[in-house]
């Protein structure tokens, strides 16, 4: 049974790029061939790259609207 953890599911709702032509982006508004072309190169190591990962899962399988939901639903944990 899948139990996803919901703090994490948060982290990755407002996890963004920090690099190149989508840098500041909300991982989830970056297009899926963008994502399409990282899986087929390897994606960055670290938790960006997990995060990245976790997130072309989820537009391949259409359902990177939860997280979009997530962010219009609670307010973003990193703003100060």
């Amino acid at each position: 049974m899948l139990n996803p953890d919901p703090k994490k599911l948060l982290e990755l709702a407002f996890a963004k790029m920090h690099f190149g032509k989508y840098k500041g982006y909300y991982l989830s508004d970056i297009p899926e061939p963008y994502y399409v072309w990282f899986r087929q190169k390897g994606f960055p190591e670290g938790k960006l790259g997990e995060q990245m990962q976790q997130v072309c899962e989820l537009k391949i399988n259409s359902l990177e609207g939860l997280l979009r939901q997530i962010r219009k639903r609670y307010p973003d944990p990193y703003k100060r």
